[in-house]
């Protein structure tokens, strides 16, 4: 690998690629280096993003989408936790794309598709300190998240919604429904893999002056509502975490994220109703709680989205 352009130790990588199956970092690269032919790098990122995303994260999370294919017969699931503007719905995008050169198929769905209806979602948000229309945990039907992924692991089918956020002058709706036969499903979220904290972090930033009197206590309600996403998490085989040095960068991502899609399709979140989506994500979850995710693999960010550590989670 020392023709690449990537920053992040290799020794901690070399772990990560042997524990998914394969002999060496060697043998690994020199499978991977003699396909990339087939990887449709250019196809989907361009010069957006450099080596150390590509062979540090993209090609691990696909060597073990293959590696479960080909060694274990039961169906797998897994988990993409990362902020919001990260990437990973372009990520998303390729596996499903490159895992059909490989003659598997991949479906990658996210934890907000599983949006409340517009209806059922008014009451779930009501009252929320941020006036924000979606995004905090309690905003999902969980229950049908459950029993879709359950269902697809005993029988194969999935059958899922498709929310599209720009949908209602950017407030998003369910848009139709996906029937698809998987041999595998990633499911990403920003807040997945988050389970209740100890109350002790309230206090903390309680005292501080952090959070308002609203936003304190309506988080205690957000931390009932993660209490039933954890079967949900119970569900996925193994986690891949890509964080960021820093919460904070999330802020630029997501703004970033958000002025794209209006470019593309004429409705996102701006202005004021930006401000207050980026407060919910920056104070609903305690920042604490993203240092506990039980993940399999943690991949560390800089601002500039460049990966500068990757490895197993130990």
């Amino acid at each position: 690998m020392k023709e690449l352009n990537i920053n992040f130790p290799v020794d901690k990588f070399e772990k990560l690629i042997i524990d998914i199956g394969w002999e060496s970092l060697d043998d690994w690269f020199d499978f991977w280096n003699s396909q990339k032919n087939n990887l449709l790098i250019k196809n989907f990122w361009n010069n957006k993003v450099n080596d150390d995303w590509i062979w540090g994260l993209a090609l691990p999370l696909l060597s073990q989408a293959y590696k479960f294919h080909n060694n274990l017969s039961d169906r797998k699931i897994i988990g993409i936790s990362a902020l919001p503007g990260t990437g990973k719905t372009t990520l998303g995008r390729w596996l499903e794309a490159i895992s059909i050169k490989f003659n598997f198929k991949i479906a990658v769905i996210s934890i907000d598709d599983f949006y409340l209806p517009s209806e059922e979602m008014k009451l779930a948000i009501n009252n929320n300190p941020w006036n924000v229309s979606r995004g905090f945990p309690g905003s999902h039907s969980v229950k049908l998240m459950f029993e879709k992924l359950l269902n697809w692991k005993i029988n194969g089918e999935l059958n899922v919604p498709v929310f599209d956020k720009s949908l209602r002058n950017g407030l998003g709706d369910r848009s139709h429904w996906r029937l698809d036969n998987p041999d595998l499903v990633v499911i990403e979220g920003w807040f997945l893999g988050i389970e209740p904290i100890s109350i002790n972090f309230f206090d903390q930033e309680k005292i501080s002056g952090f959070l308002s009197p609203h936003e304190s206590s309506y988080r205690f309600r957000i931390q009932n509502n993660l209490k039933e996403y954890s079967e949900v998490w119970s569900l996925i085989d193994n986690i891949w975490h890509l964080k960021p040095l820093r919460f904070e960068y999330m802020n630029i991502w997501k703004s970033n994220q958000e002025n794209e899609m209006f470019m593309q399709k004429g409705n996102a979140l701006q202005n004021e109703k930006l401000s207050n989506f980026l407060r919910m994500l920056n104070v609903s979850i305690p920042h604490k709680s993203f240092d506990f995710i039980n993940s399999y693999a943690l991949l560390l960010i800089d601002q500039e989205r460049n990966l500068i550590n990757a490895g197993l989670n130990l």
